[in-house]
């Protein structure tokens, strides 16, 4: 089975193709100079498949990460996955950034996430030691993070969120100074998603995971003639 995965949504991109479970090769890109990370998208994917003489067509199942994160990369490489699995019938499965995240807990502790939302927001979510989810993830207001169970988790979270957690007496592991390769975490979990096959993984059913509103979502009111 042929697995091709790819995130947009964070600080880089990630793209991921891996055969029976073992990844082939996995790409990672930053921004450069003024083009953001995202804008590489295709044109990595259309390098990789070429490198192994691959097409779409010969690609069994479609990973992508539906946020939360960037607007513009969520809908960048959702975008991008309903087309090629639509285009080739083969399932996709959409992953959430704080399943993905989770995957850097080395402990046997759940692994908490917390980001950034900006608003005084912080999109959260829990997880267990084996990855079954505890908390869904959601929007919260930012001093609402003395609620989460910060002493028994091991926290995962960003730049902006290190210091309110130090404030509060726990440390955490900012996911933006790792050199770990989020692809592949993302590969790992949807080839596992991938084994259970009562589920329905068709392509227009993945969603993004906007646990905000999008700011092209507001409603645009005329003037009065």
């Amino acid at each position: 089975m042929k697995t091709l995965v790819f995130d947009t949504c964070l600080n880089k991109t990630y793209v991921n193709l891996s055969e029976d479970e073992k990844t082939l090769k996995s790409t990672i890109i930053e921004n450069k100079e003024e083009k953001y990370h995202s804008a590489f998208l295709i044109s990595s994917i259309v390098s990789l498949l070429r490198e192994y003489h691959l097409k779409i067509k010969d690609i069994d199942v479609f990973g992508v990460n539906i946020g939360p994160g960037s607007f513009t990369g969520i809908r960048a490489c959702l975008t991008v996955a309903r087309v090629f699995a639509q285009q080739v019938n083969k399932p996709l499965i959409g992953v959430s950034t704080m399943e993905i995240l989770a995957g850097l807990n080395p402990s046997s502790k759940n692994a908490l996430i917390i980001l950034d939302a900006r608003r005084k927001q912080v999109y959260t979510a829990l997880y267990s030691a084996d990855s079954k989810e505890l908390i869904a993830p959601k929007l919260i207001n930012i001093d609402e993070i003395d609620s989460l169970p910060l002493a028994d988790s091991f926290i995962i979270s960003e730049t902006s969120i290190q210091p309110i957690i130090k404030e509060k007496g726990f440390e955490s592991l900012n996911f933006l100074e790792t050199d770990k390769d989020l692809g592949m975490i993302l590969s790992k979990i949807v080839n596992n998603k991938a084994k259970i096959k009562e589920k329905d993984y068709f392509w227009a059913k993945v969603k993004p995971l906007y646990l905000q509103t999008p700011p092209v979502s507001a409603t645009c009111k005329l003037p009065k003639s």
